[in-house]
């Protein structure tokens, strides 16, 4: 019976992202536990960020902080969420999260709860994500992976983990989206 109904979630899950809809629809919580509507992010660009503290990419938490401290005036959020799906290199909780995040790399931008990005728990946000309409579908394969999406909540992009927050390629499209009008 539970697998029925996993299998149900998902397949509406699944249905929904596939039809449209936006980030919008979603709730999801703070590291603090707070719920938190992502219709509050209406009209910023976000970019959407599966997050480790002991991953190779860790260090990628620097970029980070540094593009959101250029573009945050401008209507720009970075969302992180947590995740020890990729070899327990997530494994502390929340307020551990958050001081690490605070004590080595002066994280200014909003930490989520930790979450599942991969099999039957996944986060019903990570699942509209991951298949969404104009980018490369599929399931996250690792931390740092990087989803940006527009003004109005739809997925503009996905980045792999290699590649850089504060590259070109993701900063020329972070200006891109900021200057254009709703």
């Amino acid at each position: 019976m539970f697998s029925k109904i996993i299998f149900l979630f998902f397949a509406f899950s699944l249905a929904f992202a596939q039809k449209g809809g936006s980030i919008y629809d979603f709730k999801v919580k703070d590291i603090d536990g707070k719920e938190v509507p992502l219709k509050d992010y209406k009209g910023k660009v976000l970019m959407i960020v599966n997050v480790a503290s002991k991953c190779g990419f860790t260090p990628q938490y620097e970029a980070l902080q540094k593009i959101y401290e250029k573009y945050q005036d401008r209507g720009f959020e970075i969302l992180a969420f947590p995740c020890n799906d990729f070899k327990g290199q997530e494994p502390g909780t929340n307020e551990e999260i958050k001081e690490f995040c605070s004590a080595n790399y002066h994280v200014t931008f909003r930490l989520f709860d930790k979450i599942h990005v991969l099999g039957d728990n996944k986060a019903p946000l990570y699942n509209y994500l991951i298949n969404s309409e104009g980018i490369e579908k599929g399931e996250v394969k690792w931390n740092f992976e990087k989803f940006i999406v527009d003004k109005n909540g739809k997925v503009a992009a996905r980045f792999r983990s290699p590649v850089k927050p504060d590259s070109g390629e993701i900063t020329d499209l972070i200006e891109r989206l900021l200057s254009e009008v709703n």
